[in-house]
């Protein structure tokens, strides 16, 4: 097997984002478990203290750059230089930049004009223009307009490109991307995790629901419609609410919670650090996760999801892009319409009504997981990375 060389490049630091944790970091340990020599290098957008450190994770050492307060155009020139350096001082190594967008999809741009042979890759995880976060995230217009050119531009200029879902690979063939350029590498779990002990069941006389969110995936108004419903046939029911909304949502619930009468009924935890998560899992009967049919949703392969299946949480999702990739219905979950809160409502009643069936998906439902461990999607980046450099002379 040939093993390579790879810079991967993260679009921020290791903290507070999940998309490290979540996909780049063990894909990267996966391929370094194979042979593989992978480092990462990230600008520490969000948390300044980690500026100018290196620390390794189980073999993979992840290399932030320096961090400045300037702004703009500014800090644009600076991040791509500092992204740029290593890759220039290390020319003998593959790069694989991850999100389409930002400062490393510029200095990866620009890599491309001055060595036009190194070999390239690129990941594409969400939707990332219009139509995706650009609509979610209050960007000033001025990176609207960067990050939706990068998503149009970068792809046509990667030798091979990873893609976390099917409406994502449909995408950058729907913009003239070869097929055969493009490889589907879905988001996947530890193998680890698929063995771990579950924690004892939850008690089924007092059954908690879930909401593992950052809210913007859903109507609050259609998730409280379908709560109205479950307490009301069910009035023992706690809903544990984990997470905070990008702009606040969070509040909307609250007060449309109250407003329903639901407040009793509410447990509302904001954030939580990650090593918390675990034991709030364990809590949880069942989870809800409803999504909108937009493109945003359809395009993304939630991590949480794997995350809630892998804890033996049996779900009930809405039927959205790679939603019904991962969830079988009576095996781990189940699967409603979107933007149908009252059959949602009625697809978690059946299952609180069999509590039998409940504790059979609990115990064996994570099993259907194990074509997506990590050790093996790695092979799909493999073959990606030999894509890339038979094509880059």
């Amino acid at each position: 097997m040939t093993t390579y060389q790879i810079t991967m490049i993260a679009p921020f630091g290791m903290r507070p984002k999940g998309t490290l944790f979540a996909r780049m970091l063990p894909l990267a340990q996966a391929l370094v478990q194979r042979g593989h020599q992978v480092r990462i290098v990230a600008p520490p957008l969000h948390n300044p203290s980690d500026a100018r450190t290196c620390h390794t994770y189980a073999g993979v050492p992840v290399i932030h750059t320096a961090y400045t307060r300037a702004t703009g155009v500014q800090a644009a020139i600076l991040y791509t230089a500092w992204l740029l350096r290593p890759l220039l001082n290390h020319p003998d190594q593959l790069v694989y930049l991850f999100k389409p967008k930002g400062y490393g999809g510029l200095a990866v741009r620009l890599l491309r004009n001055l060595q036009p042979h190194r070999p390239v890759l690129l990941d594409t995880d969400d939707w990332e223009g219009y139509g995706g976060w650009n609509d979610v995230l209050p960007y000033p217009t001025s990176a609207k307009m960067l990050f939706h050119w990068q998503e149009l531009d970068l792809p046509r200029h990667a030798h091979a490109i990873t893609a976390a879902s099917h409406t994502l690979l449909e995408q950058l063939h729907l913009r003239g991307i070869a097929p055969e350029r493009s490889f589907y590498l879905p988001n996947g779990i530890a193998a680890a995790q698929l063995h771990a002990p579950l924690p004892p069941a939850p008690d089924p006389c007092q059954p908690t629901l879930l909401v593992y969110t950052r809210f913007w995936e859903f109507q609050v108004a259609e998730l409280v419609q379908s709560l109205v419903q479950i307490v009301q046939a069910h009035p023992t029911v706690r809903v544990l609410v984990i997470g905070k909304g990008e702009q606040g949502q969070e509040q909307d619930l609250l007060v449309r919670a109250q407003h329903a009468g639901l407040a009793a009924a509410l447990d509302y935890r904001g954030w939580i650090e990650p090593e918390q998560i675990p034991a709030l899992l364990a809590q949880a009967t069942l989870a809800l996760v409803p999504v909108d049919n937009t493109l945003i949703n359809q395009a993304r392969c939630s991590a949480k999801l794997l995350e809630l299946i892998a804890a033996g949480v049996p779900v009930v999702a809405s039927r959205v892009g790679q939603m019904a990739e991962y969830v079988r219905i009576g095996v781990n979950g189940w699967l409603v319409e979107p933007h149908q809160p009252v059959a949602f409502a009625r697809a978690v009643l059946h299952l609180l009504d069999q509590p039998l069936h409940l504790e059979h998906m609990r115990l064996y439902g994570r099993q259907t997981l194990h074509a997506y461990t990590w050790d093996r999607l790695a092979q799909q980046a493999e073959s990606a990375c030999a894509y890339a450099v038979a094509h880059s002379g």
